[in-house]
Parts: structure tokens; sequence; C-alpha cells
């Protein structure tokens, strides 16, 4: 196929080889099947910041601190070159993520490095070496449905022991190989001390999670994983080879009004993402 312009640089300097073809064009970027040397991988091309459709971007960059003083202090005003230094940050953010959440044994695609706006990494393959299907177009037995939610789960405890919180999971952001889920997508990981949205975004990465699973195995619906990890998070008390059972008991406490409508608010902007998500999915 021919070179799209932002691959050419690579081509030139030798890091890639070939493109071979083009997998899926999502909200964030458009993820090209590449040739390097022997091997076949995979080449996310981020969209620029005024092409991406990612909504509430500042709630996942929240916490996030640059190194460089001088960097930070063009982040916060906005000119051409802080924009250009926030642009970098969020693309760096997933290879930092891939990296750190590789070490802390989640199972995520090996990263290589990202190069002007391009990350290089692993290509999921299913047994059979074709491209690995997204969780959503992937149906399962009941027993593998508990099995793979609970690697899904363990995966997410893993994550939060690192400091991370993937901040988008869903069954459009796991692929799913001949081992089992594939944790995807990144660029908006955030730090789950330091950004006020952590616990939110957990709970809500949880239970997309959770209820996807649900459709195969039911008994999954009533399960309460997002507050025990939480807890156990706030506690101190949650490890990476913690042993989850889907039980919370929740103190007694008179019934917050306000936060029963974040609730009810978040709910209704995450169906209307994944109404949208689903939508992309039908186009690629």
């Amino acid at each position: 196929m021919k070179i799209p312009k932002r691959l050419q640089p690579l081509v030139d300097d030798g890091l890639v080889d070939q493109v071979i073809s083009q997998l899926m064009s999502g909200k964030e970027a458009t993820v090209y099947m590449v040739r390097c040397g022997q091997d076949i991988r995979c080449a996310k091309v981020y969209k620029e910041a005024n092409q991406r459709s990612f909504k509430k971007a500042a709630q996942y960059q929240e916490g996030r601190k640059s190194r460089n003083s001088r960097r930070a202090r063009a982040m916060e005003k906005g000119s051409k070159y802080g924009r250009d230094q926030q642009e970098s940050a969020w693309q760096n953010a997933e290879v930092d993520a891939l990296f750190t959440l590789a070490d802390a044994n989640v199972r995520v695609p090996t990263p290589y490095g990202c190069f002007d706006g391009v990350l290089l990494m692993e290509l999921i393959t299913d047994a059979h070496g074709d491209v690995a299907p997204r969780l959503n177009d992937v149906s399962f037995p009941e027993e593998q449905a508990l099995r793979d939610h609970a690697t899904v789960m363990q995966d997410i405890v893993r994550m939060l022991c690192a400091g991370l919180v993937h901040g988008d999971l869903s069954e459009f952001n796991v692929l799913v190989d001949e081992q089992g889920p594939v944790i995807i997508d990144l660029p908006q990981a955030v730090n789950a001390a330091a950004n006020n949205n952590a616990k939110a975004m957990l709970k809500r990465d949880v239970n997309n999670m959770t209820q996807y699973y649900g459709q195969f195995a039911p008994q999954l619906l009533t399960s309460q994983y997002a507050d025990e990890i939480w807890s156990l998070f706030e506690k101190g008390e949650l490890f990476p080879d913690s042993v989850l059972t889907g039980h919370f008991d929740a103190p007694i406490h008179e019934a917050d009004v306000s936060a029963v409508l974040d609730e009810i608010r978040a709910a209704f902007d995450e169906e209307q993402e994944k109404r949208e998500r689903m939508k992309e999915a039908e186009e690629v």
C-alpha cells in the first residue's frame, strides 16, 4: 500500500521496512501493520489534537507533571511550544504506561518506542497468526467468560498496584489472543494517586468489563469488584497477587445525594461514549 505521510520518516530512517495494511482507525489514532526486518509489528499513528474526538482529555492529564520547568510553564500558558509539548506528553504517556505495565506482568503489547508521533509495538495475533480480534467481537462459554474476567480483574489490580488506572477500559480496548485478554490503548492512563478522577475511572473500567463478560456469565452482574478493589487500595491492602471475591460490604452512612447525581451523570456520559465507540467500530 502507499506509505502514509506520517510513516514515511520511519521508513526513511530504516525503522520500518514495509507498510503492509491499515488495521483500524479510531478516535485517537490510526493503526497499521508494518514489517520491521523479519518482524511484523503495529504502528500506531496518533491523530493531531484538533482531529481527535477523545473527550475530557483534561481529566486524564491531571496529575501528570513535566520534569522540565520551562516545558511545564509553556504547557500551562498554552503557547504553540506548550501545545506541542503537551501533545508529545500525551503520546509518550502510552509508551511509559506500556513499559510500566509490562514490568508489572500486565498483559499489554510490547512497546518498541515512540518516534515523531508514531508508536511501534507488538502485533497481537490469534492462534492462527491472524490479527487478534477485539473483545467486542468475541463471545464465550460461561466458564471461559469467568476465567477471562478474573484475568482482567487481576490485571486491573496489577495496574493499580503499579500506580495506574487505564481510564477508558472497555470491550473495545481489549484484544483476545490464544492465551486470553490483552489490554490496549493507554495514552489516557492516569496516575492513581495524583488524579482526583482515578476512583471514578477505576470503577467505570471494572464495571465495563464486568458488564461485558456478564452477558455470558450472569452471576458476574451482581459482583462488586470495583468497590472491593478500591477499598483495598485505599487501605494499603491491595497487592499484585491479591485474591478478589467480588463482594464488598459498604459502610453505613447517610445518603450522599450529590454523589448519586454524579454517578448518574457519569453513567449517562459513559453510555454516550460507548455508543460512539460502537459506531466507530462499525465504520472500521
